[in-house]
């Protein structure tokens, strides 16, 4: 019987984004068009996050380890358990963003609308794909638009979610770019609603998220980016295993 709720949660939690979404569309399409997209969409995209999530139970606790200039560009870098992780940081990041993620979310009616306008898709199987997505996410970061980048490049099978090593595209970027990162730790959306919900459900809960210090990276160089990357992921983890 608590799996059937937890079900049936998924489906209206599922329904309240595709209502939410719909209601807004003639909006979002005639923003897309535009050239300042990036603000306007995020802001919309922001409306049907906390409406479907306050309706449905779902509340977002986010903590800031300390201030973010929201004015300079980041890539932003957080474990992945949960299809809220992306709500999580859509609604923690204040700034003009953009997220990278599988090509296989164009098929979704919700993201996929925004995969088509402001977010970057990469096949994850091609190599050449996985090379555009960087070119484009560094000509969004020339431009002002910070990325947003999952360095674990799946969410993990294992239930409870274990953390995944992290593959190093998005810190060789920031060092090439001269940009800092901001790693987002997320240690129990997976609890509320893991992956899709589609194997366990989902339910009400308080998703906590927290936001760490930006990490500079202008007196790096190429050969730190493991480093780099190794810092980030120690940073996530520590913050897992204490929440």
């Amino acid at each position: 019987m608590k799996l059937i709720l937890k079900r049936i949660h998924t489906h209206f939690y599922r329904y309240s984004v595709a209502f939410f979404f719909l209601l807004v569309w003639p909006v979002l399409y005639f923003l897309s068009r535009r050239q300042s997209r990036y603000k306007h969409i995020n802001g919309f995209r922001r409306f049907i996050i906390f409406c479907s999530t306050l309706i449905s139970g779902i509340f977002f606790n986010i903590d800031y380890e300390a201030p973010v200039d929201w004015k300079r560009t980041y890539i932003i870098c957080g474990n992945h358990t949960s299809n809220l992780d992306v709500s999580a940081i859509n609604l923690a990041v204040k700034n003009n963003h953009c997220f990278i993620g599988k090509e296989e979310l164009l098929s979704n009616m919700v993201l996929g609308f925004f995969f088509r306008t402001i977010d970057i898709t990469v096949n994850r199987d091609s190599k050449m794909s996985s090379f555009r997505a960087f070119k484009t996410a560094a000509e969004r970061i020339n431009n002002g638009v910070s990325v947003v980048i999952f360095p674990e490049a799946t969410i993990p099978d294992d239930y409870p979610p274990t953390l995944y090593p992290f593959k190093n595209g998005a810190f060789r970027l920031a060092i090439e770019l001269k940009v800092p990162i901001i790693p987002i730790s997320a240690p129990n959306t997976w609890k509320v609603l893991w992956d899709t919900g589609s194997k366990y459900g989902s339910r009400p809960g308080i998703c906590d998220i927290f936001v760490h210090k930006p990490i500079e990276t202008a007196h790096l160089t190429i050969d730190d980016a493991d480093t780099l990357r190794d810092e980030v992921h120690e940073i996530i983890k520590q913050k897992l295993q204490t929440a």
